[in-house]
C-alpha cells in the first residue's frame, strides 16, 4: 500500500513539474460533454506530439477506457471534485496555467513559485443546455443543472490568452488543429489560435444567450410582457450561400439553437443547392400551407413567386388542389415555389413535372412520386414533416438596431367575426370567406384576394393603395369573379372598392373593419346586396 501511494505521488509530481519524456512535455486539458472525435484527438496528441493529458469526470473515464494515459484534474490540483461535480476545474492550478503570459516575467515566476505548468491546449465543450430545454415538459430544476460554470470560465480564459495557447470548443476543429501541428513542426499559428478564440467567445455568447432567453421565458408574464427587455439572436453558420438577393450581396444561412429545427431539419431529396431567395420564398410558402396543416384539412397547394401566392387552392385530392392552384395563374407559376400539405403522390408528382419549378416542399414523398420527380433533377424537392412550427418572433434590421414582433400566428375563428350587413353568409360562403382570409393574411400589403370554389382567382399584392390592389385582383379574376368572394387585409375607408367589387360580380367581402367610415362601406354593401364580414383583426404584411 505504501509503495502504491509513493508511486502515485511520484506520478503526480512528474505531471506537475513536466518531467515526463524528453524535456518539458506540453499539457492539454480535455473536458467535453460532446465526446465526438475525442479519442482520435487524444491519441494523436499523446502518440504523435507527446502531450500530457489532464481531464475531469466522464472525459477522463472515456480516455482511460481507451487506454490513454490521463491524470484527473482532482489529482493534478490536489483538490477533490466537490458538490457533486459542480466544482472541478475552478482552481488556480488550472486557470493559472491557462492565463499565464509566457512573455511576462512575473507570470512565469508565479507559475514556477506555485509549481503550475502552462497549459498549451484547452479542449472544452459545454453541458447540453439547449438540447435539454428542447425536450417537452423539461423541469426547471433539470434545465438549471445543465448550466455549465467551469466550462465557460475555461473557454473565456483560454480565448483571452489565445496569444499563448489554443482553445477548441467544437469537434469540427480537431482535424484542423492537428493539421496545424503537422504543417508547422508541432506549433500552431497565431492566426489559427485567434480564429479559435473567436469561435470560443461566440460559443459562450450563444450559450449565455440561450440560458437568459429560457430563464426570461420562465419568469416573465407573456400576456403583459410578451417580448423580453433584452433580445439576443445568435446562430451557427449552416451553409454559405452563393449570394443574397442579388449577386453582389454575400449571404449565409444560420441555424439557431443546438438542435436542427425548421428548414435546418428538412431533407432535400434532389435538386441544386438552395439559394437565399429560395429560402425566403420557402418560408413564405410554409407559412401559407401551415394554415391547412391540420390532419382534418382538405388537400391544399400553394404556388408562390417573390413571397406572394400566385395560386392557392383546396381540392378533394392533392393533384386536384395543385391543378387548381396552378391554373389560377399559370404564367406566374412558371419558376414558382410549391408548398403542399400532404405527402407527394404519383399523380401530383406527374403534374409537378409539367412545368419548370424552383422548389417543392411537402411533409413527405411516396417512393413512386420520387422516381417521377427525378426526371426533373434540377427542381429542389424538400421534405419538412412539421410544416406548422415557425419562429415565435420575427426580426427586421434597421439602422442602429432591429425590430422584433411576435409572429402573426393567430388562428382565424369565423365564430368571432361580425356580420355587419343585412344579408348573412350561407355556410358555403362562410367557408369560402375563411379560405380567402387565410390566404390574404400572407399576401404583401395592400392585399386583396379573390376566390371561388376554394381557389384563388386573383391576387392584388403590395400596391400603394387598396383601390389599385382591388383592380389588379379583379382584372386577373376576369369573368370568374361572378359569384366569387373578396378578402382584404385592411379596412375600406371609402365605399369605392365595395362598388368596384360588386360591379365585377363579387357576392361577399371579408375585411378587418376598424375605419371611422366603416358605415360607408357597410351601407354600400347593403345597397348592392353584398355580404360583409368584419374580422376585428388585420394582417398587414410589409
Amino acid at each position: 500500500m505504501a509503495i502504491f501511494v509513493l508511486q502515485k505521488l511520484a506520478s503526480q509530481a512528474e505531471l506537475i513539474l513536466g518531467t515526463k519524456g524528453n524535456g518539458m512535455a506540453r499539457l492539454a486539458l480535455l473536458s467535453v460533454s460532446d465526446k465526438t472525435g475525442l479519442i482520435e484527438l487524444a491519441q494523436s496528441l499523446v502518440n504523435e506530439f507527446g502531450f500530457d493529458l489532464i481531464s475531469s469526470g466522464g472525459t477522463a473515464n472515456a480516455l482511460k477506457a481507451a487506454g490513454l494515459p490521463v491524470t484527473k484534474v482532482s489529482e493534478y490540483t490536489g483538490s477533490p471534485e466537490i458538490l457533486g461535480g459542480r466544482v472541478k476545474t475552478l482552481h488556480p492550478r488550472i486557470h493559472g496555467g491557462i492565463l499565464a503570459r509566457r512573455d511576462v516575467t512575473q507570470d512565469v515566476a508565479d507559475l514556477d513559485a506555485q509549481q503550475i505548468r502552462p497549459i498549451d491546449l484547452v479542449v472544452v465543450n459545454l453541458y447540453p443546455f439547449e438540447q435539454t430545454i428542447a425536450k417537452p415538459d423539461v423541469a426547471l430544476a433539470d434545465a438549471i443543472e445543465q448550466i455549465d460554470i467551469g466550462g465557460p470560465a475555461m473557454l473565456r480564459a483560454s480565448a483571452k490568452n489565445y496569444a499563448h495557447l489554443t482553445v477548441l470548443c467544437n469537434p469540427n476543429q480537431y482535424d484542423s488543429y492537428l493539421q496545424e501541428l503537422r504543417q508547422h513542426q508541432g506549433e500552431v499559428s497565431l492566426s489559427f489560435r485567434q480564429r479559435c478564440a473567436l469561435q470560443a467567445f461566440q460559443h459562450t455568447g450563444a450559450y449565455d444567450g440561450a440560458i437568459a432567453t429560457y430563464l426570461e421565458q420562465q419568469s416573465s408574464d407573456t400576456e403583459t410582457n410578451p417580448l423580453p427587455q433584452t433580445f439576443s439572436l445568435s446562430g451557427q453558420q449552416l451553409q454559405a450561400l452563393r449570394y443574397g438577393e442579388n449577386p453582389h450581396q454575400p449571404a449565409a444561412w444560420y441555424q439557431t439553437g443546438a438542435t436542427a429545427t425548421g428548414w435546418a431539419s428538412a431533407t432535400k431529396l434532389q435538386g441544386k443547392e438552395l439559394s437565399y431567395n429560395n429560402l425566403v420564398d420557402l418560408e413564405a410558402a410554409r407559412r401559407i400551407i401551415a394554415e391547412f396543416a391540420d390532419p382534418q384539412d382538405s388537400p391544399a397547394a400553394a404556388i408562390l413567386k417573390h413571397t406572394n401566392p400566385c395560386g392557392a387552392a383546396l381540392g378533394t385530392s392533392l393533384a386536384e388542389a395543385y391543378d387548381k392552384a396552378f391554373n389560377a395563374d399559370p404564367v406566374s407559376a412558371f419558376g414558382g415555389i410549391v408548398a403542399l400539405n400532404r405527402a407527394i403522390d404519383a399523380a401530383t408528382a406527374t403534374e409537378l413535372t409539367k412545368t419548370f419549378l424552383e422548389c417543392v416542399v411537402a411533409p413527405g414523398c411516396d417512393p413512386e412520386a420520387q422516381e417521377i420527380l427525378a426526371a426533373k433533377s434540377k427542381v429542389r424537392v424538400l421534405i419538412l414533416p412539421d410544416l406548422r412550427s415557425g419562429p415565435a418572433e420575427t426580426v427586421k434590421a434597421i439602422a442602429g438596431g432591429f425590430l422584433v414582433q411576435t409572429s402573426d400566428d393567430q388562428v382565424a375563428d369565423p365564430q368571432q367575426w361580425q356580420i355587419v350587413t343585412e344579408q348573412s353568409p350561407t355556410p358555403a360562403q362562410l367557408e369560402e370567406l375563411l379560405f380567402a382570409w387565410k390566404i390574404c393574411k400572407h399576401v404583401k400589403s395592400n392585399a386583396i384576394v379573390v376566390t371561388r370554389d376554394r381557389a384563388t382567382l386573383g391576387v392584388g399584392a403590395g400596391q400603394m393603395n387598396r383601390v389599385g390592389s382591388v383592380k389588379l385582383a379583379l382584372e386577373q379574376a376576369g369573368d370568374k369573379a361572378q359569384g366569387a368572394i373578396l378578402a382584404s387585409d385592411g379596412f375600406f375607408p371609402f365605399d369605392d372598392s365595395v362598388r368596384t367589387a360588386a360591379a365585377a360580380g363579387i357576392t361577399a367581402i371579408v375585411q378587418p373593419g376598424g375605419s371611422l367610415r366603416d358605415q360607408d362601406s357597410i351601407k354600400a354593401a347593403n345597397e348592392l346586396g353584398i355580404v360583409m364580414a368584419l374580422t376585428g383583426m388585420r394582417h398587414f404584411l410589409h
